[in-house]
């Protein structure tokens, strides 16, 4: 009896194990699709919001030729560099672009590569060339000064953001619902796996933020249930001087929206601080 137990005992760690090992496995595999959910479908254009704007093909040092548009702002006072989140497609920040417009700032705004119309597949790196493809654009085509351009990402293009602040400088970052690296964020989502030793990303804004010397805006909410708070506060806290919080209220793809004049004046106040 006691040799019948120890051998079903046995058999069911070997099964554990194994099915442990396969959940490994399919994360780790998976972990592309966890990253990035991009949509090819263009739902809208600026023109649906009163807006005019160019429709721009921007071309990467890897040869990949992304989509992107140009907002133009009357009596322009700087310009927005739009580091998108991970998931649909530029179609679906018309609320953010007309936010950035009413306070006379013109937006460029892209799409990663496998995003809307962009070619190729989306890779860390990719999304960082992707960054210095629009950068490139603002500056040697738009002619666009530098220290009027204001670096804007929102949750993974807060990490893509950050990478293209420490390339350049420009008048300011602004990082929104950013997150200090996606191993930091894969192992509050699961605590029972080894992300950090099995993540095929990284976005480490955290080991960034202290080399940024530009000012820096960090904007959070409490009530993000994506990526918690904690993460905003982390990157606050490591950040260097000049830098400043905005906490606002709220979810998190629609705390920039219910948040209204609170989020609205946090951004005019520090843009015209440096702008």
């Amino acid at each position: 009896m006691a040799i019948k137990t120890r051998r079903m005992i046995y058999t069911i760690f070997i099964g554990l194990a194994l099915g442990y090992l396969l959940l490994v496995s399919f994360v780790y595999l998976r972990q592309g699709s966890m990253v990035y959910y991009p949509t090819k479908d263009i739902e809208g254009t600026p023109a649906d919001i009163g807006l005019k704007y160019e429709e721009l093909t921007l071309t990467t040092k890897d040869s990949v030729n992304l989509s992107a548009w140009y907002v133009p702002a009357k009596d322009e006072r700087g310009v927005v560099l739009f580091c998108h989140g991970n998931a649909g497609n530029i179609s679906h920040r018309l609320y953010s672009i007309k936010i950035f417009h009413d306070l006379r700032l013109s937006v460029l705004i892209f799409d990663y590569r496998g995003y809307g119309r962009s070619e190729g597949l989306p890779t860390e790196e990719g999304t960082y060339l992707d960054a210095e493809s629009a950068w490139d654009y603002l500056v040697n085509v738009k002619g666009a000064p530098p220290e009027k351009i204001i670096l804007f990402g929102r949750s993974l293009g807060s990490a893509v953001a950050a990478e293209l602040a420490l390339r350049h400088k420009a008048a300011g970052i602004i990082i929104e619902s950013g997150f200090k690296s996606i191993p930091a964020l894969g192992a509050k989502v699961f605590p029972y796996l080894p992300i950090r030793l099995i993540s095929r990303f990284q976005y480490p804004t955290i080991d960034k933020v202290d080399k940024i010397v530009m000012p820096k805006l960090f904007i959070h909410s409490p009530q993000d249930e994506m990526i918690p708070y904690e993460h905003g506060a982390a990157l606050f806290k490591k950040a260097v001087e000049p830098k400043e919080f905005l906490q606002i209220t709220d979810g998190h793809n629609d705390g920039f929206l219910t948040s209204g004049k609170i989020y609205t004046d946090g951004l005019n106040r520090f843009i015209s601080q440096y702008l």
